[in-house]
C-alpha cells in the first residue's frame, strides 16, 4: 500500500509507504520533546496548568487566624477574584497563566453554573478535605500535543447540600458519603463529557468537547467553553487590563456553518484569536470580584459571576452588551438525544485563521495516532494489555497534574497597595520566615484539587516517574526546587505551603540519581553529568542543614518531625515534647539520613569517574 504525503494524490507529491508513515508518526512526539528540551520550539508554552482548586488555599488566605478553608470558600469562588492563580474544569493555560481556557456546564437543574469542581473542606469531610466529583485524566503526551479527560455530569441537580450534611454526621470510623451514594447517577441519568486538546503548533490549540447522554431520555445541556485572564490588575501593582472582544464572524467554512470568534490582546502574551464552530451566543464580563453580592457594597459592573447570573437567573444586565471584557464564553445550548452524542469545537490560535476548522479532524486524527505510537514504543516490553492501559493513564494523571504555581511570600505577608493591609498577626505566623520565597512556575502537583501545591518530597517521587517519558522536565523540576528563590538560605527545602518550614524526608538525592540513570539508559552514553554536578552542590547545602539543625545531640541520631508516617502520630512531631520540652529521636529520620549519605556518595563517585 502506498500513501501520498499530506493526503494529496500520489502523482502530486512523493509517495511514502505505510511503514515509512508509521515511522514518521512514531517519531513525531519524540521530536517535540527534543525540540522543547533543546530550546528550538516551546511545546510546553501551553499545557494543563490550570488548578482544579484555588479557593481554600494558603495563598488566597489573608485572615488573622490562618483558617484558609474558611477565609475563601467554594461559594465565594464564583464571585471573588483570586489573587494568586485560577481554577477550572479541564483547564488549559499558558506557562505564566496569563490566559486560561476551561469548561463550564449547566443541566438546567443545578443551583449554580458548574465552573469548578466541588468538594468538602478539611472541617467538613469526616476524613478531611475530599473532592466530590467524578472525573478522569485519560490520556496525555509530554509535549501536551494531545490531552484527554472525562467529566461525569449528573442530569439532576448537583447534591451540594446533601454531600455536606451527610458527611458532617459521619465519624472518622465511618465510610465517606460519596457522589455515587447520593443517587444522582441512578438509571444512567448523566452525561459523559469528554474534553480533548490537540496542538496544531506550539501556540495553536484545538479543543473538542464530546458529550454522550447515557440516559434513556433526551436531556438539556448548556456548554460554555470559557476564556479569561488571570486577574493582575486589581492589586495596585499594574492597573493595565488585557482585553477579550467579539470579532467579525467568519464565512466560507467548508460545512457552511457560521463561526464566532473572539480577539484576544495581552501586553506580554500578545494577540490570539479564539474560534467557536457553530453559532454560539458570545458572553462577556470581567474577572472582578462581585462586591455587592459578597460584601453588600454599592456598585455596578459585569462581575466574575455574570455568566451564572445570566444563564441561571436570566439576568441580562449581568453581561456586557458591548461584548468586551476580561472573561468571555461561547454559550451553546443543546437537547442531547437519549443515548446520543453532541460535539463542540473550538480553536485558540496565535495565527488568524480564515477557515479554522478546515483541518480540525485531520489534526486530531494525527495527534491521537502520534500519542498511540509514542506509548506503543515506550511500552514495547509490556505484554499485558491492561498493564499498558493502566500505565498510560497513570502517565496522563502525572501530566494533567502540572500546575502554574504563584506565591510571593513578601507580597503575601505585606499585602497589596490596592487593598487594605493584612492583619498584623500574619507578620509572625505561617511562613513568615521564608521571605526569600517567590514561586511562579509550572510544577508537578500531588493533586490539583486535594493537594494543589507542591511538596518537595512528593515532587522527587513524581520526577522519577516523569523521567520515563520526559527526562528534561524531570531534571528541571528537581533543579527548580533547589533554586535560591525556593531553597532557604540555611539550606532547607520548602515543604508545602501550609508550613514551608516543616521537615520532609530527604529523597532529593535519590530522585536525582534515579532520573540520571533512567535518561542514561534511554539515551546511552555517559548521561547528563552537568545535571548531576549542578544538583550535587545544592544537595550538599541541604545535607549540611540536616546535620546542623536536626541532630540536636551531635551524635548522628536525627530528629525532624513529619518524616513519611502520615497522620498516625499521637502528638505533633514538629513541636517540643510537653511537659518539660525535649526532642524526639526518630529511627526513620536517622534511616533517611543514612540513605541520603549513600545517595550523595553514589553521585560523587559517578562524577569522579569523569
Amino acid at each position: 500500500m502506498v500513501i501520498a504525503a499530506n493526503n494529496t494524490p500520489s502523482g502530486d507529491t512523493p509517495a511514502i509507504t505505510t511503514k515509512e508513515l508509521h515511522t514518521v508518526i512514531q517519531a513525531a512526539e519524540k521530536q517535540r520533546i527534543l525540540e522543547q528540551s533543546n530550546g528550538t520550539a516551546a511545546w510546553r508554552l501551553w499545557g494543563p496548568y490550570l488548578s482544579e482548586r484555588q479557593w481554600g488555599t494558603v495563598r488566597e488566605d489573608y485572615s488573622a487566624d490562618g483558617e484558609a478553608w474558611n477565609y475563601f470558600t467554594h461559594d465565594q469562588a464564583r464571585s471573588r477574584a483570586y489573587r494568586w492563580g485560577e481554577d477550572g474544569i479541564a483547564g488549559l493555560c499558558d506557562e505564566q497563566q496569563r490566559l486560561c481556557l476551561g469548561l463550564a456546564l449547566w443541566n438546567e437543574q443545578d443551583s449554580i453554573l458548574k465552573e469548578r469542581l466541588f468538594g468538602l473542606t478539611n472541617g467538613e469531610g469526616n476524613h478531611g478535605e475530599d473532592v466530590k466529583e467524578l472525573y478522569y485524566h485519560l490520556d496525555a503526551t509530554p509535549s501536551h500535543s494531545y490531552l484527554k479527560m472525562l467529566y461525569k455530569y449528573p442530569q439532576q441537580a448537583f447534591p451540594y447540600h446533601a454531600l455536606v450534611e451527610e458527611n458532617s454526621k459521619r465519624g472518622k470510623d465511618m465510610l465517606e458519603f460519596e457522589l455515587l451514594d447520593t443517587g444522582v447517577f441512578n438509571d444512567n441519568r448523566y452525561f459523559d463529557v469528554f474534553v480533548e486538546y490537540g496542538k496544531a503548533d506550539v501556540d495553536d490549540m484545538l479543543m473538542l468537547i464530546s458529550v454522550y447522554n447515557r440516559g434513556a431520555e433526551d436531556a438539556p445541556l448548556h456548554i460554555l467553553p470559557q476564556l479569561w485572564f488571570r486577574n493582575t490588575w486589581s492589586w495596585g501593582h499594574d492597573a493595565s487590563r488585557p482585553t477579550l472582544s467579539a470579532a467579525d464572524d467568519l464565512e466560507g467554512n467548508p460545512d457552511d456553518r457560521a463561526t464566532k470568534s473572539i480577539a484576544i490582546q495581552h501586553q506580554t502574551l500578545g494577540d490570539y484569536y479564539c474560534y467557536f464552530e457553530g453559532n454560539p451566543e458570545l458572553l462577556f464580563c470581567d474577572n472582578d470580584t462581585n462586591e455587592p453580592r459578597l460584601y453588600g457594597s454599592q456598585g455596578n459592573g459585569f462581575y466574575k459571576d455574570a455568566f451564572h447570573d445570566f444563564i441561571i437567573h436570566d439576568n441580562c444586565h449581568a453581561i456586557n452588551p458591548q461584548q468586551i471584557g476580561t472573561k468571555a464564553a461561547g454559550h451553546f445550548k443543546f437537547l442531547v438525544p437519549a443515548h446520543g452524542k453532541i460535539e463542540v469545537r473550538l480553536r485558540l490560535s496565535k495565527v488568524q485563521q480564515r477557515q479554522p476548522f478546515n483541518d480540525f479532524d485531520t489534526l486530531f486524527t494525527a495527534r491521537r495516532a502520534e500519542a498511540d505510537a509514542f506509548y506503543t514504543e515506550l511500552q514495547s516490553s509490556l505484554a499485558d494489555t491492561d498493564a499498558r492501559m493502566i500505565q498510560r493513564q497513570a502517565f496522563a494523571g502525572m501530566i494533567w497534574n502540572k500546575q502554574f504555581y504563584y506565591y510571593d511570600i513578601p507580597e503575601w505577608l505585606n499585602g497589596d497597595p490596592g487593598k487594605p493591609p493584612p492583619p498584623v498577626e500574619r507578620r509572625h505566623s505561617r511562613n513568615s520566615e521564608w521571605l526569600h520565597l517567590n514561586n511562579a512556575d509550572v510544577i508537578s502537583m500531588p493533586d490539583k484539587w486535594e493537594y494543589p501545591w507542591y511538596a518537595s518530597w512528593d515532587l522527587a517521587f513524581h520526577c522519577v516517574t516523569l523521567a520515563v517519558i520526559d527526562p528534561a522536565f524531570a531534571k528541571n523540576q528537581l533543579v527548580l526546587i533547589t533554586q535560591v528563590w525556593y531553597m532557604h538560605p540555611n539550606g532547607q527545602m520548602p515543604a508545602y505551603e501550609w508550613a514551608l518550614g516543616d521537615v520532609n524526608p530527604p529523597v532529593h538525592a535519590w530522585a536525582a540519581w534515579e532520573v540520571f540513570k533512567t535518561e542514561r539508559e534511554a539515551t546511552g552514553g555517559t548521561g547528563d553529568l552537568d545535571f548531576l554536578e549542578r544538583i550535587l552542590h545544592k544537595l550538599l547545602l541541604n545535607f549540611t542543614w540536616w546535620v546542623n539543625r536536626k541532630d540536636a545531640d551531635d551524635n548522628n541520631v536525627f530528629q525532624g518531625g513529619f518524616l513519611g508516617l502520615d497522620n498516625i502520630g499521637v502528638f505533633d512531631r514538629n513541636a517540643p515534647l510537653l511537659p518539660g520540652g525535649g526532642c524526639l529521636n526518630q529511627a526513620d529520620g536517622t534511616s533517611w539520613m543514612a540513605m541520603y549519605c549513600l545517595n550523595l556518595m553514589r553521585i560523587a563517585l559517578e562524577l569522579a569517574l569523569h
